[in-house]
This record gives C-alpha cells, structure tokens and sequence, in this order.
C-alpha cells in the first residue's frame, strides 16, 4: 500500500541507481567502524503508525550505537512502490524495509495471508508473533530468498469497503455483482472471489482513481484505518468481514546482516523488538479508533452475524485452502490445518 499522490519510479534500474548513487548499501561492518544505511516503507507517510515505526527504529539504533550507526528514513513511494521496493530489498540496495510479506519470489510465503487462520484478536497476535508457530515455517523462506526476517508488524482484521451498496454474504456479492480491488498477492485475489466479490488485482496508487471511475466498487483485506483516511469521499460501508490479518513484517538484507558483527546484530534486533512490542501492545485499540473515527464521519460499520461469518469461513476455507495446497506445499497446509483457528 502507498499513497497515490506520491511520485513512483519509473523502473527497477531507476531506483537501483538513485539508491546506489547515494551511496547507501552495507560493505564488511564491524563495531568500531560508521554505518549508514537505508530503511523504507512500502505504506505509510511521515505521521502514519508505519512512518512512526521506522522513524523510532531509526533513531533507537542511533541511540544504542552512539552514532555510529544512521539510517536514511523513506516513506511511500519516495524512492519506489511495494514490490520495486522489495525488489531493491532483496538485491541489496535498500538495506531494511517495513513491508507487506510479498509473494513474488516464493509463493510459500502466501501462508501469511492465508484467509480464515486466525478468528480473533488473541488467536491472530499468538499466532503471527515472535513467538508463534508461524515463525518456524516463513523464517526459513525468507532466508532461502536471502531476507533476514526481523518481526512481524500487526494491524489488525481487513473488511470490505465499498460505495452505494455492501454485501455480508457470499449469494448477496454474487447477486449485486460487487467489484472490489484486490492487492496482487497471492492468495488475496483468490480470497476475495470466494467470497462472492468480482475481485480486481489494482496497485494501491490507482486504487483511487478505480474507484472514482467506477473500474471497481471499493477496497478490500485492508483494516479501515486505509479505507477511511484515503478514500473516505467514495466510500459508504465497511463491512468487518475479518477474513484476512493484516500485518507487516519487518525484514533486512541478509548479506548486509551477515556482515555486521554480533553486537551490531543485537543492536538492530534489539530496536526491532521494542517496536514491534509497542505495535502488539496497541494495534487492537489503534484500530478500534479508526473504527470508531471512520462511523463519526459517516461511514458505515457493519460487523456480519455469525452464521453469515461461519459460511464466508466454511466457504473460503474449502476453496482457497484447497488451491494453496499446491503453491505452499502438503507440509505447510498440514501445519495450517494444525493451528488455526475453529469456528464456534
């Protein structure tokens, strides 16, 4: 996600030179020597909870080096969008990166967007956690990817959000023909079509524009905060449908994690770790102001009952996690079918 007023690059090639030009990326460190490096987001302005998160990052990894570590600060889209951004980020010319998990370079990853896997508030901060069980199956294939996966970053529940008409069932989608836009990851599209919507795979910098035109009928898998702050002159209803946990991860470059020293590791981590402590700590209040932000300003928040939220989960989970088997393995989908949540 990013805003669409922001300017994007033009290219992959574009971004590599403007970044390498700077001079950013990580040779041989060891704990005497300076260090500067880049940190971006893919979403999230200076003021936005993402923009706070790495801008505090930043600064408690000056604190605790003395200096001599810095870390040039970008926000959306001021040197790329999300997966320009994750590409630079894997090649190396962007050191660190708050980002959604993206598929691209190995769909196993689609686990974390899996929808139905967690029900609740306890059941999702348990399960997506540093702690959680689905640390032991994405660490290793963030690093097989050459990613050094550093923490996960809660937002909390997505829902449906719309213009003119909502839908709180899989027959009422189908039957209004709603369109809504989809973010291009695997298995999001997937999810949103098993409910019963017309989904749209759209970039967030053309979201806007899709709605304004009609191209779709609103936003969907993102958690109000974005609906409302971006699009709330289009958009009429929110409807909670939780299918899918939204959430962050935080990642840095593992040859330019590999390189620092223990201390310096411990430096990084230890930064990480207090913000993504703050992050769980708050995201469920943070989100429940934006709900209630969203209603005193005129859009509609609609929560489904729970026999229609029991069918949404009946249904999207004999399809989307039947077709995931492939992409994300027997071993995976065995350890979802494990863990995850039970309707009541």
């Amino acid at each position: 996600m990013f805003s669409k007023n922001s300017m994007i690059l033009s290219s992959n090639i574009a971004a590599a030179s403007i970044i390498g030009a700077l001079g950013f990326s990580a040779s041989a460190w060891a704990s005497e020597e300076d260090m500067r490096f880049t940190m971006a987001t893919e979403s999230g302005d200076r003021d936005s909870v993402q923009g706070q998160a790495i801008k505090r990052i930043s600064e408690l990894i000056e604190e605790e080096s003395d200096g001599r570590i810095t870390i040039n600060v970008f926000y959306q889209d001021e040197i790329g969008g999300p997966q320009e951004l994750f590409d630079q980020l894997v090649r190396g010319n962007i050191d660190l990166m708050l980002t959604w998990p993206h598929t691209s370079y190995d769909e196993r990853l689609g686990i974390l967007h899996l929808p139905y896997l967690s029900l609740g508030w306890d059941e999702a901060l348990d399960t997506y956690g540093k702690d959680g069980w689905l640390l032991e199956i994405v660490e290793p294939i963030f690093s097989d990817i050459g990613l050094q996966y550093l923490g996960p970053f809660p937002e909390g529940f997505g829902g449906i959000a719309t213009k003119d008409t909502y839908a709180t069932s899989y027959e009422e989608a189908q039957e209004k023909g709603i369109k809504v836009r989809s973010q291009p990851i695997f298995p999001l599209p997937q999810t949103v079509q098993a409910m019963g919507f017309q989904a749209v795979p759209i970039d967030w910098s053309e979201v806007y524009t899709s709605i304004q035109t009609g191209v779709v009928d609103g936003d969907s898998s993102n958690v109000i905060y974005w609906d409302y702050t971006y699009f709330n002159d289009l958009l009429d209803y929110f409807v909670h449908s939780k299918h899918n946990f939204s959430f962050y991860t935080f990642l840095m470059n593992q040859d330019a994690w590999n390189e620092l020293d223990e201390e310096d590791q411990g430096i990084i981590a230890d930064a990480v770790e207090v913000v993504v402590n703050e992050q769980f700590e708050n995201a469920r209040a943070e989100d429940e102001k934006w709900i209630q932000k969203a209603q005193e300003d005129g859009m509609e928040y609609i929560v489904p009952s729970d026999e229609e939220m029991a069918a949404w989960v009946e249904r999207v989970r004999e399809s989307v996690w039947v077709e995931a088997e492939e992409p994300l393995g027997e071993d995976v989908m065995n350890a979802v079918r494990e863990h995850a949540s039970e309707p009541q």
